[in-house]
């Protein structure tokens, strides 16, 4: 996983605002929907949505900065308190491994029982074969039969459209090690969700295989902004259709859908589609539409003599109100 900076293409000391848009930027730039014949955007995206998820977030920054989490997200082993690491660090990094058996003993690493290595890590003595210990009247009780085992869970991201998370499907993902796995997507699934997988994570001798966690990221949508199962999205219209009136196509998930729009529509105006929303529950959320009067591109001699007459035969000030 490369450096969320780097992915980002901002420097260590980026505003918020500088962080949040870049992301914007990058998203349009290599969404899946807008590089459909790319199998690797999908991937890239969703290094795109890690990235911001940790630089996005204020106090994971701080962590990713002082190393607390690494470029996945993930928390870094930071060693044992008081410096140094664990008994048989090697420089570097590296561990060795040691095995601790369970029993009577010296009271060395080595070669003492399990309990002896906890009773002298807490300051006591040896156990002579009893469970746990005591200092000061102090009873410690532990359970060995898990400590040790290897964390095999495997956490992935998967980027899904906003309809395929509405919709459901069957969605093929990469994982790190290289195989590909074909994941079902539930129909309304949300931006977060974590599914997971049995058995489908990394394995060790002598252990059960671990999971596979994968966590949804819903895509922004080009066109619809996710208001909780309510959609929002400009409506772009003409200068004539906001004078005249007239019937304009409006997208929806479940496909294009006539919008009478009334005479003398101002820009800004919100039109509600009532079900053309989330469905979620046996029911749906609505489509909400605002008003944007776009002008045709260019100058337009003719439009500019039309509206210079009509200014001097019928002036009006909309910022009336505004002081």
């Amino acid at each position: 996983m490369r450096d969320p900076y780097e992915v980002l293409g901002v420097q260590r000391g980026a505003s918020a605002a500088a962080i949040k848009s870049a992301f914007r930027k990058l998203a349009k730039k290599h969404h899946p929907d807008a590089n459909k014949n790319d199998p690797k955007a999908a991937e890239r995206f969703a290094e795109l949505n890690t990235a911001n998820e940790i630089l996005g977030d204020e106090a994971k920054r701080k962590q990713f900065d002082r190393g607390e989490i690494g470029a996945d997200g993930k928390p870094r082993f930071q060693g044992f308190p008081g410096g140094g690491g664990p008994r048989g660090s090697r420089p570097g990094g590296g561990f060795e491994q040691y095995g601790f058996r369970s029993g009577s003993g010296g009271s060395g690493y080595d070669g003492g029982g399990f309990e002896d290595i906890l009773n002298t890590m807490f300051g006591g003595g040896p156990a002579g074969g009893a469970r746990g210990g005591r200092r000061g009247g102090a009873q410690f009780d532990f359970d060995t039969s898990t400590f040790g085992a290897p964390d095999l869970d495997l956490n992935v991201t998967m980027t899904v459209s906003l309809e395929e998370s509405v919709k459901g499907g069957d969605k093929r993902i990469r994982l790190p090690s290289g195989k590909e796995l074909n994941v079902r997507v539930p129909a309304g699934v949300i931006n977060g969700q974590q599914i997971r997988l049995r058995g489908q994570g990394d394995t060790a001798p002598g252990h059960r295989p671990g999971d596979l966690l994968i966590t949804v990221t819903v895509a922004p949508h080009p066109v619809f902004k996710v208001d909780g199962n309510d959609l929002r999205a400009d409506l772009p219209i003409t200068l004539y259709e906001a004078v005249l009136g007239g019937k304009v196509r409006v997208p929806t998930l479940g496909g294009a859908v006539e919008l009478s729009i009334p005479k003398n529509t101002s820009g800004g105006r919100t039109f509600r589609l009532k079900g053309k929303g989330i469905p979620k529950g046996g029911a749906s959320g609505d489509l909400f539409v605002t008003t944007r009067i776009i002008l045709p591109d260019g100058n337009d001699a003719e439009l500019e003599g039309l509206m210079e007459k009509w200014r001097d035969a019928h002036p009006y000030n909309p910022r009336r109100d505004q002081g």
